[in-house]
């Protein structure tokens, strides 16, 4: 292999590290490493692997330190990076669903919006997405760097702060109550813009974010087979939800087809009884790593 045939990729080390090597897992990179280490081993040797905060990642893609790298699309704004936004990646730490920054203050303040925070002290991590959200709104106040813990901050240290949540329950743990959203972010796999228009790079890039799209698609969803005899293939065909429409096969015996499709794994529980009771027979479920349209 040749030298120039290496991605520097970089992923997020912190709260996203876990997530996103179970991602790579299941999109077909086995990645691991060390506790102490910021320099995973893959099972491609095409990849160079470092970890770096998330903060960061978005700088040093456009620096060309690394390829590629993973980051949120919050980290892209608030460090004004010029990189190439290659796929949206809708995942977080505990969820798949973007993460919110809020404007949050204590439950039992007297502010009930933005406007109410005129000459006051803000607290957080992304300095520059909150000045430009007070910017937008009008409204002048203090923004103070966060170092960690922002939720305890108010009210001592602070009248408010704008805060990153995917679920809300720290805030609420903090007694902090939320008043506007700031910004809704996701996580975005990013290109330098010079690696990017170079075809092999390009190529594997683009690669890796079908990969990673396609394991996206299938979590939370199973496999389907069954089967049925001709004459009730219309209403379990009825009962069957799919991503498009279930596959139907006919069977050495012409009187019965096998039906596979795709169906998210909380409904199993619902549609099989179903399914047997409308005369499915031989019904497996499989697990799903990618769904690839």
């Amino acid at each position: 292999m040749s030298k120039d045939k290496v991605l520097k990729l970089g992923l997020p080390k912190g709260s996203l590290q876990e997530s996103t090597f179970s991602l790579f897992q299941k999109a077909g990179y086995n990645i691991s490493v060390s506790s102490r280490s910021y320099f995973p081993t893959v099972e491609d040797d095409e990849l160079k692997i470092m970890l770096v905060r998330a903060q960061e990642m978005a700088r040093y893609v456009e620096l060309g330190t690394f390829d590629a790298g993973l980051t949120g699309k919050d980290w892209i704004i608030e460090t004004n990076s010029d990189v190439t936004e290659v796929a949206e990646l809708v995942y977080a730490k505990q969820s798949m669903r973007p993460v919110r920054w809020v404007l949050a203050v204590q439950e039992d303040s007297q502010f009930k919006s933005v406007k109410d925070l005129h000459g006051k002290r803000i607290s957080t991590e992304v300095v520059n997405i909150t000045k430009q959200y007070l910017q937008r709104n009008g409204v002048e106040a203090s923004v103070e760097f966060s170092w960690g813990a922002t939720e305890v901050k108010v009210p001592e240290l602070a009248d408010a702060i704008v805060e990153v949540t995917e679920t809300g329950t720290s805030l609420r743990a903090n007694h902090l109550r939320v008043i506007d959203t700031v910004l809704q972010s996701s996580t975005r796999f990013i290109a330098n813009n010079e690696a990017y228009k170079d075809q092999w790079k390009r190529e594997k890039i683009e690669t890796i974010a079908l990969l990673l799209r396609g394991a996206i698609a299938a979590e939370g969803k199973v496999g389907l087979k069954m089967n049925i005899r001709k004459s009730d293939l219309p209403k379990v065909i009825g009962i069957i939800p799919a991503l498009r429409k279930p596959t139907v096969s006919p069977l050495y015996d012409n009187e019965w087809v096998a039906i596979e499709t795709i169906i998210d794994e909380r409904t199993v529980r619902i549609i099989v009884p179903e399914l047997k009771r409308n005369g499915a027979e031989g019904i497996i479920e499989y697990p799903l790593n990618k769904i690839v349209p």
